[in-house]
């Protein structure tokens, strides 16, 4: 009974430092392609982020670069179209993708709110001396179909 519980012990033992070395042979074939492949989407992020905010000034962006703002998220820019030219004919909200690039589930949702017409004016005035911000009351829903 006895020699059967050591040579499980046993077993067990060698099959783990089996296991590590395994591992440890693996980890070092495979680290720098993992770290490769982490540098690499760091940058692609990054070089993302960065493009994004150059759009408004490359070639074919439509809209007067100093209408734009950048905001980054949910949604890359609002465009304020006309309003450098004195005329503001449309807020525009705009997101921004390369390549085969999907919406994701927050720009979908700001998408289909804007599109529905699910959006308001809201102002908020700070008065001195009253404590924090003091809401106004001015919500008023715009209609989508004016």
């Amino acid at each position: 009974m006895i020699d059967t519980l050591i040579g499980a012990g046993l077993g067990l033992a060698i099959g783990l430092l089996v296991g590590l070395v395994a591992f440890i042979v693996w980890r070092a074939k495979h680290a720098g392609a993992i770290r490769a492949d982490a540098v690499a989407k760091s940058l692609a992020v990054t070089v993302g982020k960065v493009s994004e905010q150059l759009v408004p000034y490359l070639p074919g962006f439509g809209y007067n670069p100093k209408d734009a703002r950048f905001l980054g998220s949910p949604v890359d820019f609002v465009v304020f179209d006309g309003l450098d030219a004195g005329a503001l004919r449309r807020v525009v909200f705009l997101e921004v993708k390369t390549g085969a690039g999907a919406l994701s589930t927050r720009e979908r949702q700001v998408r289909d709110a804007i599109e529905s017409g699910r959006i308001a004016w809201d102002e908020l005035r700070i008065t001195p001396g009253h404590g924090p911000l003091v809401n106004t009351g001015s919500k008023r829903q715009l209609d989508p179909e004016s």
